[in-house]
């Protein structure tokens, strides 16, 4: 329905919908890197998983002194998850979790919600591999709901509300897969795969805007 969840704090128990007139999407064939990021992706010092820390990541981008993450959304996210329906990217220096980004699943399209980071780079790194990964799996919709400086970035581009829906439209009977069969990931794969146009490097901020919440 192009409607996404928010809440005005953790103890809210009511669950807002919204369905703004101008939508932030992340064009998959469009993903901007600065030379900064494209250094620090062939770099590779550090580690990217998917889907082994889902709960952490949600945790982690709720964990701030305002967030539109309640407990009740929290709780509803992690079900999608163990249903299949939710994923996460989690970046990890060693041991430490220090960024990640979460979404939801449907057709072709991918929702980000979510995103944090407690290192230089880190939700930026977790953002490339995941459209790689999108890519890679016949995805033609990346939503960020709303669109940051932080995104602009990297590629973010701004439209209607009509022109989401068509978006929309195509992607959810768009077959796509977020396991493609036989896909990996390398440092240098993502690095070389989504360094389109080079672009001045912006700090993190924003929610996919507040949705997309970095540190």
């Amino acid at each position: 329905m192009g409607v996404f969840p928010m809440a005005d704090g953790r103890d809210d128990p009511d669950i807002h919908w919204v369905h703004p007139q101008r939508r932030g999407i992340l064009p998959l064939d469009g993903f901007v890197t600065s030379r900064s990021l494209a250094k620090r992706l062939r770099k590779a010092d550090l580690q990217v998983t998917v889907d082994t820390a889902f709960e952490a990541v949600v945790a982690a981008c709720a964990d701030r002194p305002e967030t539109w993450i309640s407990h009740r959304i929290q709780a509803q996210y992690v079900t999608l998850h163990r249903l299949g329906h939710a994923h996460s990217f989690e970046v990890r220096n060693g041991a430490d979790l220090v960024g990640g980004v979460y979404g939801v699943v449907l057709g072709g399209a991918f929702f980000g919600e979510s995103m944090f980071s407690k290192q230089t780079d880190a939700s930026k790194i977790a953002l490339a591999y995941a459209v790689h990964r999108l890519r890679a799996g016949g995805f033609t919709l990346f939503d960020t709901q709303f669109l940051t400086p932080h995104l602009a970035s990297l590629g973010g581009i701004e439209v209607s509300r009509a022109q989401y829906r068509a978006h929309l439209a195509q992607a959810l009977v768009q077959p796509a897969s977020f396991w493609p069969e036989g896909y990996s990931a390398t440092a240098g794969s993502v690095a070389g795969s989504v360094a389109g146009s080079v672009a001045g490097s912006v700090a993190d901020s924003g929610r996919m805007q507040d949705k997309t919440q970095t540190s």
